[in-house]
């Protein structure tokens, strides 16, 4: 996974409300300027996180420049059933989510009698069926295609390709199963160079009407149960379309109005945060306050490789304090005074909302 940024790709069937949801995601563009080798195709919205933590950081430091940490959604042209077989968009679909992190799957729930449905009528359960079906046709092609190409090799008892060559039968086996890759973690991680699609974690958005929302929609558990224990969001596409037209105060005004304590995108990038196992420390000073992302479990050197490598690779030690003690000392320099700021070497497991800076 990229160090520096989240990469989601959105796909579900036609007429699911998908480029809605979308549209609406991706409308405020963040400045792609401050994000060197970031390369943005028509189809790739990048969004910043929303976290509140960077505006009182940037306020503390009296920074110039405010940067959020960004994710990147790729949307997918609606699946349709066949496109593992080169139906629809078929092959061009499928290679565009080979570069994602994780797959958002965007399923419709919302009732309305002039959005026709491709099946007749919404039913979550069939429809997501569908999406994994064709996912799981195309794992199978790629993991034929694979064995193929090792084929000699294997024969020549190489013993590099032998043993990848017991992984991918094992993962054709598992996946004649009907289940996805992600449901065996041990077969999904020696299998992650291979680049399958079933192997990556997936979130489930669930397009539902304002009523929904409203009410508080839960899935039901046949839904439940098929969507286990996988990070889900329940998001009005509408809701979000109306919302990303708005200016920051009308913003926080609409959702006050509808009851919602946050928009559907702060919630689908929090269940990719959660699914992916990522957190945020910053870094702050008179140029800039900057939110990175990092794996969960990043000691100090790893987590400065999202800023350099060489923040990695020369590291010496780094000066920490947790987000909350800076705020409550009011400066770095009074937080020094007061003996807050930490001195951590490189065994250092860097926390959730640290603010660090490195040594090199």
């Amino acid at each position: 996974m990229s160090s520096t940024k989240l990469k989601i790709g959105i796909v579900g069937l036609p007429n699911v409300g998908k480029s809605t949801l979308f549209n609406a995601l991706t409308r405020k563009k963040v400045d792609i300027s401050n994000y060197p080798f970031c390369t943005i195709e028509p189809n790739v919205g990048v969004v910043s996180v929303p976290d509140e933590r960077l505006a009182r950081l940037t306020e503390l430091s009296h920074s110039e420049k405010t940067v959020p940490a960004i994710v990147e959604f790729v949307d997918i042209a609606g699946l349709v059933k066949g496109a593992a077989e080169g139906e629809g968009l078929g092959n061009k679909f499928l290679s565009h989510i080979r570069d994602t992190d994780a797959i958002a799957q965007v399923v419709r729930v919302f009732e309305d009698p002039d959005i026709t449905h491709v099946a007749g009528a919404p039913n979550p359960v069939a429809d997501i069926e569908v999406l994994e079906y064709e996912l799981i046709l195309k794992d199978m092609e790629t993991v034929a295609n694979r064995l193929e190409s090792l084929h000699k090799e294997i024969k020549a008892g190489k013993k590099e390709a032998v043993v990848e060559g017991v992984w991918l039968e094992r993962a054709d086996a598992h996946l004649k199963t009907g289940a996805l890759l992600s449901a065996d973690a041990v077969l999904s991680g020696q299998l992650a160079m291979v680049q399958l699609l079933t192997a990556k974690p997936c979130i489930y958005i669930f397009n539902v009407s304002e009523k929904q929302l409203h009410d508080g929609w839960k899935p039901p558990l046949d839904l439940a149960k098929k969507i286990g224990s996988a990070s889900y969001a329940a998001i009005s596409a509408q809701i979000e379309s109306e919302l990303s037209a708005l200016e920051d105060e009308e913003y926080r005004e609409y959702l006050q109005a509808l009851g919602l304590v946050e928009s559907g995108l702060t919630h689908l990038i929090r269940a990719g945060y959660a699914t992916l196992g990522l957190m945020t420390f910053f870094t702050t000073g008179e140029d800039e306050t900057r939110a990175w992302t990092v794996p969960i479990g990043s000691t100090a050197p790893r987590a400065g490789r999202a800023i350099h490598s060489d923040f990695e690779q020369k590291f010496i030690r780094a000066e920490v304090i947790g987000y909350d003690k800076l705020l409550e000392a009011g400066s770095y320099a009074r937080a020094r005074e007061l003996g807050w700021l930490r001195t951590e070497g490189k065994e250092y497991v860097v926390q959730d909302g640290d603010v660090i800076e490195f040594k090199i």
